[in-house]
């Protein structure tokens, strides 16, 4: 007798399919809610206000339709892609937005709290229901990523010339507790030895985080680092430091990776609220550049800001015999 031997089985397959039909009918379920959450605020926005508790005004008539339209647009693109875990995330966006809302009518005196508050959980729990929905779909279809790679990932590249040599820049990037100088969101960075450092930041709604990194290359042009396993934020990257052309300093390039805390509902909710990631490097490079050229930050409160920032250098090169003897500019 001649033995055959079958194919091999291949369990992922068979399990991923369940997996992924299971996570697009919970998202298809998840849009159609959208959607008629979306026609009923459209239609009926005194209902919707009283049955919040909220006293209904044009202004919050105003927003119930803003956010009708959103839900019914959400709800549809769900509907049409349950595979596209985008969607769920925008409706993550959205909760995050009515929440929001919602914290600001519980300030009103005309507001009934308790059924504001009431609302206000079944929001917090809808989101909930969303988050992991959108998790299950982007693990189980990968949401159009590379493989092993976590779709709620952060990628931030940047750049910005220092007029210093790359020896002081090195020098002083290297410098780990440095870096709170410039770094807005770091409260602090402790050296454990030549290459282990605990870090604590700012994390969004005034919380903080805490991790320990490890230096994985250390060179006179490149540093690089990453996070040792269990960090509540994992995260990596590096910061090089080139001769800039013409003789004009350095140029600092930095590449940075991490995963929020809260996944990518962390990433949408501080985006939100003005701490998106590349916006905080580019501030943190800005202020850099100053405490390299010119030993400290210097802050604007320009009206146009939302709060003190650090300002941007000008684009004029400064030219000292336009400068009078009275300390003025020549015109």
């Amino acid at each position: 007798m001649t033995a055959t031997l079958s194919p091999p089985e291949t369990p992922s397959r068979t399990v991923e399919r369940p997996a992924r039909k299971q996570s697009e009918g919970l998202a298809r379920s998840l849009g159609w809610f959208s959607i008629g959450l979306g026609l009923a605020e459209i239609t009926a926005p005194g209902s919707i206000a009283r049955i919040a508790g909220v006293r209904e005004t044009g202004s919050s008539r105003t927003a119930l339709l803003a956010c009708g339209v959103r839900e019914l647009a959400t709800g549809v693109a769900i509907v049409r892609k349950p595979h596209d875990p985008k969607w769920l995330w925008a409706r993550v966006a959205g909760d995050a937005i009515d929440l929001a809302l919602l914290g600001r009518g519980a300030s009103r005196r005309s507001t009934d709290r308790r059924r504001l508050a009431a609302v206000a959980a079944g929001v917090a729990t809808v989101t909930l229901i969303d988050v992991l929905a959108g998790r299950r779909l982007s693990r189980n279809g990968n949401g159009g990523s590379r493989p092993g790679h976590q779709p709620w990932g952060v990628d931030v590249v940047r750049s910005i010339t220092v007029n210093r040599s790359p020896e002081e820049v090195h020098r002083f990037w290297r410098a780990f507790e440095n870096l709170p100088r410039f770094m807005a969101h770091l409260e602090s960075v402790i050296v454990l030895d030549d290459h282990r450092s605990h870090w604590k930041a700012k994390a969004p709604a005034g919380s903080s985080v805490e991790w320990d990194a490890e230096i994985v290359e250390d060179q006179p042009n490149l540093i690089a680092w990453r996070s040792v396993p269990g960090s509540g934020v994992p995260n990596s990257g590096s910061v090089r430091f080139m001769p800039a052309p013409g003789g004009r300093g350095t140029e600092v390039l930095v590449e940075l990776r991490y995963d929020p805390p809260g996944g990518k509902v962390g990433a949408l909710i501080a985006k939100l609220f003005g701490e998106e990631p590349g916006q905080q490097v580019d501030a943190d490079l800005r202020r850099f550049k100053q405490v390299m050229e010119i030993g400290e930050v210097v802050h604007s409160d320009a009206s146009i800001h939302r709060g003190m920032h650090p300002a941007r250098p000008s684009e004029t090169p400064f030219r000292p015999e336009l400068v009078s003897a009275h300390g003025g500019m020549e015109s």
